[in-house]
C-alpha cells in the first residue's frame, strides 16, 4: 500500500500529551499546525518541536507566521515583522528622508524579512510558515487587508519572490495562499462562505496572475475557501477544475497543495450539503489537495470537545479502506520535499550571525 500522510492537525497545549503522541504516530497524520496557545518561551517552544520530532522525525511543523497580526511567536527574542502591506508601500515612496523606499529597496527588504522570519523558526524547529499572501489588496476584505502586499499583480508577484528568496537562504520553504485570490470578496471565510462573482478570464488576469509568474518559485499553495460560480459551484479547495485543471494545468504549478482549515465556515458546506471534517477531508483530496489541515480541534472547548481529531483520523482510515480516496506517492512526495533539507542555525548563533544581523537593519 502506498503511503501518504495528508493529515495536518494540532495540539491543545505548550508540550505533548500521551493523547497528541498517539495521534502524531498515526500513519496517516503528516504533520501538525502551531498556535499562539503552544507558545510559551523560546526555550518551551525548542523543546516542543524536539519531542515533536521524536515521535516522527518526518512530521512536518507548520505554523501561520506572516508578520503584523498574523504572527504567533512576538516575545523572548522574535523579531516583530511589519505587515506586508508595509513592503508595497515602501515600493511605492519615493526617495526621501525615508531610510528605504522605492522598488529596489522594497525587494530587499522583502528578502530580509523573509529570511529573519525563516531563521528565526528554523532556530526553534519550526519547519515551515504558511506565507506569503498573494491575494491583492481591493480594500474590501478585512480579513487580508494589511496582509497583502498591494492591488497590484506585478507588485505583489516580484515582492512574494523576494520573500520566497529569503525564506530559501533560511533552509524553509514557502506557501502561496489563498489561490486563486481572496482579497475581493468582503466575507470572511473563517466564518462565511465568500462568493466571488467574476468571470475566470478577470481573476486569471489579476488575482491568480501570481502564481503563474511565480510557478518556478513556489514550493506550496494553500486554495481559498472562496466559491467562484463562473467557474465551480464548489468552493477552490473542494474544486478539480481549480486545482488540477487551472493551478496545476494552465498554471504550471507543481508543487504540495495544502487545503485551508476544514474547521473554516467556507469548508462546512459543500455542493449546498452541510459536511463533517471527513466528508470535506475526502472532497479536498479528492478535488486535488495533497495534504488537509483541521486546526483549534483539539482543545476542550472545540466543537466536538476535543475529538474531533480522532474522528478525522478514524473517518479518513474507513474512506481509504472502503476506497473513497486513493493514497498518493506523487502527494507523499510533495509533503515530504517541504522538510528542511539543512541544518537550521542555533538561536544564540543566530543572534551574531552577519547576514541576520544584517537583514534586521532592512526591516527596523
Amino acid at each position: 500500500m502506498t503511503f501518504h500522510a495528508p493529515l495536518i492537525i494540532d495540539i491543545a497545549g505548550t508540550r505533548l500529551t500521551q493523547v497528541d503522541r498517539q495521534r502524531l504516530k498515526h500513519p496517516l497524520v503528516g504533520g501538525l499546525i502551531l498556535f499562539a496557545r503552544n507558545w510559551q518561551d523560546r526555550a518551551q517552544l525548542t523543546a516542543l518541536c524536539r519531542d515533536i520530532k521524536k515521535v516522527r522525525a518526518d512530521l512536518l511543523i507548520c505554523v501561520d507566521h506572516e508578520g503584523g497580526r498574523v504572527q504567533r511567536f512576538k516575545t523572548d527574542g522574535f523579531t516583530h515583522l511589519p505587515p506586508m502591506r508595509a513592503l508595497g508601500e515602501m515600493w511605492m515612496a519615493a526617495p526621501s528622508a525615508k531610510k528605504h523606499a522605492g522598488p529596489l529597496d522594497a525587494t530587499n527588504a522583502a528578502t530580509a524579512c523573509g529570511y529573519v522570519l525563516g531563521a528565526e523558526l528554523r532556530a526553534c524547529g519550526v519547519d515551515l510558515s504558511f506565507t506569503p499572501v498573494l491575494d491583492l489588496d481591493y480594500g474590501e476584505s478585512s480579513v487580508i487587508g494589511d496582509r497583502s502586499f498591494g492591488r497590484d499583480p506585478r507588485v505583489v508577484s516580484l515582492l512574494a519572490k523576494s520573500l520566497m528568496h529569503g525564506l530559501l537562504q533560511s533552509g524553509m520553504a514557502n506557501c502561496g495562499k489563498h489561490f486563486p485570490g481572496h482579497g475581493f470578496v468582503k466575507a470572511d471565510s473563517h466564518i462565511a462562505i465568500p462568493v466571488d462573482k467574476r468571470s475566470l478570464k478577470a481573476i486569471l488576469a489579476d488575482d491568480a496572475a501570481p502564481y503563474r509568474w511565480l510557478n518556478t518559485v513556489t514550493r506550496s499553495v494553500m486554495p481559498a475557501h472562496v466559491i467562484y460560480p463562473k467557474v465551480d459551484a464548489r468552493p477552490a479547495g473542494f474544486s478539480s477544475t481549480w486545482l488540477n485543471g487551472i493551478l496545476r494545468g494552465q498554471l504550471g504549478f507543481g508543487g504540495a497543495i495544502f487545503s485551508d482549515d476544514l474547521s473554516m465556515a467556507g469548508a462546512r458546506v459543500i455542493d449546498g450539503q452541510p459536511v463533517s471534517f471527513t466528508q470535506a477531508a475526502v472532497v479536498a483530496l479528492g478535488a486535488g489537495c495533497d495534504m488537509v489541515l483541521l486546526c483549534n480541534q483539539s482543545t476542550a472547548n472545540s466543537e466536538g470537545g476535543g475529538s474531533a481529531v480522532d474522528e478525522l483520523i478514524a473517518g479518513l482510515t474507513e474512506a481509504q479502506l472502503k476506497g473513497q480516496w486513493q493514497t498518493s506517492d506523487a502527494s507523499e512526495a510533495r509533503r515530504q520535499a517541504l522538510l528542511p533539507q539543512t541544518p537550521a542555525l542555533e538561536w544564540d548563533a543566530l543572534m551574531v550571525q552577519g547576514a541576520y544581523m544584517q537583514a534586521l537593519d532592512w526591516i527596523a
